[in-house]
């Protein structure tokens, strides 16, 4: 059974797409990051709770403070990255949830009245998120590097000083610059990784 994506799009989403490590100095405009974002909203979530916030890193002096924090290589390809976003879980995502889940109002405090409980359902949910919004960068025809490399709690203090948001991951966003991938990876087959019960 064929895809109902043809094959050019199959290709740019995921087939052809890979993680860069170099880009261009050609700019990523804030239309490209909100077509994006405009896009990506729409993928799922637990009760719509779409905890996911992201920091778009522009100035100098603001990727200098987030470099600071990066392990190995990740810092160089940072500081030559045209935009960087710093994606996030919003820990108090539930206070939206009135406006963002309206057929069930009070699911704001049933569900999610304690911390603990919205770190988990927001962590899971958010990361998700960040899924979607690698294949919008790839569907602007931009390509992404996210990065997991980085001392999260420094970045945290660094960039969310009150506590409500939890950075989880980095991605470098731009058009690949010269030798920007390495040899694609093997990757499981069908049957290693699906199971039928």
């Amino acid at each position: 059974m064929s895809l109902a994506l043809d094959a050019a799009a199959q290709d740019l989403l995921f087939r052809e797409a890979q993680t860069a490590n170099t880009f261009t100095d050609e700019p990523v405009t804030d239309e490209q990051v909100q077509a994006v974002y405009d896009l990506v909203k729409f993928g799922p979530t637990a009760f719509n709770q779409s905890p996911l916030r992201i920091t778009l890193v522009r100035s100098e002096e603001a990727r200098q403070r987030l470099v600071n924090h990066a392990m190995g290589a990740n810092g160089p390809k940072t500081l030559t990255a045209p935009l960087t976003a710093i994606l996030s879980v919003d820990l108090d995502f539930h206070e939206k949830l009135p406006e963002l889940f309206p057929h069930a109002p009070g699911i704001k405090d049933s569900f999610f009245s304690e911390a603990a409980v919205r770190e988990v359902a927001g962590t899971q949910n958010a990361t998700l998120q960040a899924g979607y919004f690698i294949v919008g960068v790839r569907a602007a025809g931009l390509a992404a590097g996210p990065m997991t490399g980085f001392d999260f709690t420094g970045v945290d203090k660094e960039f969310f000083g009150d506590g409500k948001q939890k950075s989880f991951m980095v991605v470098n966003i731009g058009k690949p610059g010269a030798d920007a991938f390495f040899p694609r990876s093997p990757r499981l087959t069908f049957d290693d990784a699906v199971t039928t019960v």
